[in-house]
């Protein structure tokens, strides 16, 4: 169970607002209340009610999980739910990923919760984690620590200065979006990994390309993110399904004949996805 806040609701609204670096008068303007309003809710002289905490949440773009502090502060039951993956309701959204998983096949694709750490993968995604130590594969899983670790898959990236550049600097916007300090630890531990950092690199072209050595090959992969956009589950909302799709003929050539190899050097033939890294429980 989350700890409580016990910020005043005004205070942690006021936050928010300058997290997004919005006016008092442009929030109050796209909400609908006076400024005067507005601020005598951040001071604590007007009492918001429950409509009000969420409208302004909702303008704040407040993740589902601390509009529910917000309520709790300002004396309102919470609202969302938080359901846990393996419950029986959750079974369409389960099924969802399985089949987004499952089509993207045989590239690799996996679902991560909001601090990054994995829940699912397809059977293609362990051709990415060949050579990284077992330890990192410990559940939970960590996505970014496991790419940009020295043990991890950091010594198979070719382009790896670019890909820290991007990696860093959305796992910083990650982190001051939804103000979670698991996010911040996360981003100074990875700074302090070696590589280096080239920004310079990723300011030209159409995306930054994940480049990977793959015994012999070279691979390249472009990635897209996919949310459930109208979900108002917790954990539902917090699930994002990474796919990294071919940058190049050769990638797209390669692949199925890799995927193949992997699988059958496994002795799993075609293996459901939940067989390749099976579904675990958000963190």
């Amino acid at each position: 169970m989350d700890v409580v806040d016990r910020t005043p609701v005004g205070m942690m609204l006021r936050d928010w607002r300058r997290r997004r670096r919005r006016s008092q008068l442009d929030l109050a303007l796209d909400a609908g209340v006076s400024a005067r309003h507005l601020s005598f809710v951040e001071t604590g002289r007007s009492r918001p009610s429950r409509s009000m905490v969420l409208l302004l949440a909702e303008q704040l773009e407040v993740p589902l999980r601390d509009r529910n502090q917000l309520l709790l502060a300002a004396g309102f039951a919470p609202t969302f739910v938080q359901r846990p993956l393996g419950d029986p309701e959750m079974a369409p959204i389960r099924d969802a990923l399985e089949v987004v998983l499952k089509g993207y096949e045989p590239y690799p694709a996996l679902v991560v919760d909001r601090l990054w750490n994995l829940v699912a993968a397809n059977a293609s995604v362990p051709l990415l984690l060949q050579g990284v130590d077992a330890d990192l594969l410990t559940p939970p899983m960590n996505v970014l620590r496991v790419s940009l670790h020295p043990r991890g898959a950091a010594g198979q990236i070719i382009n790896l200065a670019q890909v820290r550049a991007y990696i860093l600097d959305r796992l910083a916007r990650d982190a001051a979006v939804t103000a979670a300090p698991e996010l911040v630890e996360l981003h100074r531990e990875l700074l302090a990994y070696p590589g280096g950092i080239d920004r310079d690199g990723i300011d030209h072209g159409l995306a930054v390309p994940l480049r990977m050595r793959a015994g012999e090959h070279e691979l390249a992969f472009i990635s897209t993110v996919t949310t459930f956009g109208t979900a108002v589950d917790i954990t539902t909302a917090e699930l994002s399904v990474e796919a990294f799709l071919p940058a190049d003929a050769e990638t797209a050539q390669l692949l199925p004949i890799l995927a193949a190899n992997f699988a059958a050097g496994m002795g799993q033939g075609s293996p459901a996805t939940s067989s390749a890294i099976g579904l675990r429980e958000p963190v």
